[in-house]
C-alpha cells in the first residue's frame, strides 16, 4: 500500500492505555485519531479526536469507524477478530485478524510457535475427558491455562497432579484448556518488533522481566540484563514467529529462560506490551511511534537505545498504601529523582489491580539506576527489591 502520510485520520479498536499512548504517538505524528470504545470515559477516547461509543461487534459503529480512519489497528488482542475482519473489506487493518484470532487462543499459539520452528515448554491441549485422561504423567506438576481470554495471570491455576487437574479443569467449566509442564525457571524475557507490510522488520533490545501473581511488575533492558546469546536468540524467535504470520504492526514475543539456560517462548501479544513501555523515554522512537509507522505504511527506522532503562509498572494498589481512602502517590518526591519520566493513563478511578500507569527510570549506569528504582519503589510502597 502507499504510506498514509501525516494529515490523515487513523484509527483504533480500544480506548484502554495501550490506544491511548498509540493515539498520542500519532497525534505528535500529526495525524488524526478516532478511537472505538464502548465505554465513554475511556483513557484514550478521552484524547482522540473522535470518539465512537458502541461495542466492538456493533456495525453502525465499525461504519463510522472505517468512514473516519485510512487506516485501522487495536490495542488489545481480545477484541473480536471478526470486527476486524469486517474492517479490512474497507480498509487497511493491521494486525490482520487471522493474527490476532491465533493471538487469542492459546492452542493456535502454541501450534504456530512450533510450525515456525519455535520451542515452547511440553505441554498437552484438553478438550474433552478422552484429551484429559490421556495426559501424560511426566507434564505433571503443571500450569492448566484456559485456551482463550486469560492474560496477566488469569485462567491459569498450578495442578500437582491428576486429582487436581481433573479439578482444575471443572472449576474452569470444561473449556478448552492447555496444560504445561511446570518447570525450572530462571527468569522471564521478551522482545518487542514491529515488521511492515513489505516484510521489513526492526526490534528493540531483549528485555528481562520480573512478574508479581502473574502481573508483569519490572522490566530492565542493559547489556548485563542476560547474555548476548540468550538474547540474540530470544530475537530469532520472535522475528521468525512474526514472519511465519506475515504480521504487519507491533508484536511482543514473551519466552521463559530455565535454569540450564534453555529458551522457551511462552506466549505472543500482538500490540505494544506493558515491557515496551521503557522504550517512551530510553530510545530515539518508541513502541508506539512504530506501530504508527506500520500501520501508516511508514519507513521503519531500527530503534537506538540511548540509555540504561528500568521501567515500574504502577497498580492501583498504591493508591491504597496507607489505608483504605485512596490517597494520592507522592509523585512530587519521585519526580525529585534523577532520570525518573512518569506516564499516567487518565484513568479516573483507582483500583487495586488496576493499571494506573508506569514509571520509566533512565540513566548511563545501570547500578546508578537501579539505586534511584529502588529509592521511587520505596516511597511508592512497592516491594524492595526489585530484581529477583
Amino acid at each position: 500500500m502507499s504510506a498514509i502520510l501525516p494529515g490523515a485520520t487513523l484509527g483504533v479498536l480500544g480506548g484502554g492505555q495501550l490506544g491511548r499512548m498509540f493515539v498520542q504517538a500519532a497525534q505528535q505524528m500529526g495525524y488524526f485519531t478516532a478511537v472505538l470504545d464502548p465505554d465513554p470515559d475511556s483513557p484514550a477516547g478521552r484524547v482522540s479526536h473522535h470518539h465512537i461509543h458502541t461495542d466492538y461487534a456493533d456495525i453502525d459503529g465499525l461504519a463510522r469507524l472505517a468512514g473516519l480512519a485510512e487506516a485501522i489497528t487495536t490495542e488489545f488482542e481480545n477484541v473480536p477478530a471478526g470486527a476486524l475482519e469486517h474492517l479490512a473489506v474497507a480498509r487497511p487493518v493491521s494486525p490482520s485478524a487471522d493474527a490476532v484470532a491465533i493471538a487469542q487462543d492459546r492452542i493456535r499459539e502454541k501450534a504456530h510457535f512450533v510450525s515456525c520452528g519455535v520451542e515452547c515448554a511440553p505441554h498437552a491441549v484438553i478438550e474433552t475427558a478422552i484429551q484429559l485422561e490421556a495426559v501424560p504423567d511426566n507434564l505433571l506438576p503443571g500450569i492448566l491455562k484456559t485456551a482463550r481470554l486469560g492474560y496477566d495471570g488469569k485462567g491459569q491455576r498450578r495442578v500437582a497432579d491428576r486429582a487436581a487437574l481433573a479439578a482444575a479443569w471443572d472449576e474452569a467449566g470444561n473449556v478448552p484448556c492447555v496444560l504445561e509442564k511446570l518447570l525450572p525457571l530462571d527468569f522471564e524475557c521478551s522482545v518487542v518488533l514491529a515488521r511492515g507490510a513489505d516484510g521489513q522488520m526492526v526490534h528493540f533490545p531483549a528485555q528481562r522481566n520480573l512478574h508479581r501473581d502473574g502481573v508483569l511488575a519490572v522490566t530492565e533492558v542493559h547489556p548485563d540484563s542476560m547474555s548476548a546469546t540468550q538474547a540474540r536468540r530470544a530475537i530469532s524467535a520472535a522475528r521468525s514467529i512474526a514472519d511465519g504470520l506475515g504480521y504487519v504492526g507491533v508484536l511482543c514475543v514473551e519466552f521463559f529462560v530455565l535454569q540450564d539456560g534453555a529458551l522457551l517462548v511462552n506466549e505472543m501479544a500482538p500490540r505494544p506490551h506493558n515491557s515496551g513501555h521503557w522504550s517512551m523515554d530510553a530510545c530515539d522512537v518508541s513502541q508506539f511511534e512504530l506501530q504508527v509507522r506500520t500501520l501508516a505504511g511508514l519507513p521503519l527506522n531500527p530503534p537506538r537505545q540511548h540509555s540504561v532503562a528500568i521501567m515500574l509498572n504502577l497498580l492501583g494498589d498504591l493508591w491504597f498504601v496507607d489505608g483504605d481512602k485512596p490517597q494520592v502517590p507522592r509523585w512530587a518526591d519521585v519526580l525529585a529523582l534523577p532520570g525518573t519520566h512518569l506516564h499516567l493513563y487518565g484513568k479516573s478511578e483507582p483500583r487495586p489491580g488496576r493499571k494506573m500507569g508506569h514509571l520509566n527510570i533512565t540513566g548511563d549506569d545501570i547500578d546508578a539506576v537501579r539505586g534511584t528504582a529502588d529509592f521511587a519503589a520505596a516511597l511508592l510502597g512497592l516491594p524492595i527489591p526489585l530484581s529477583e
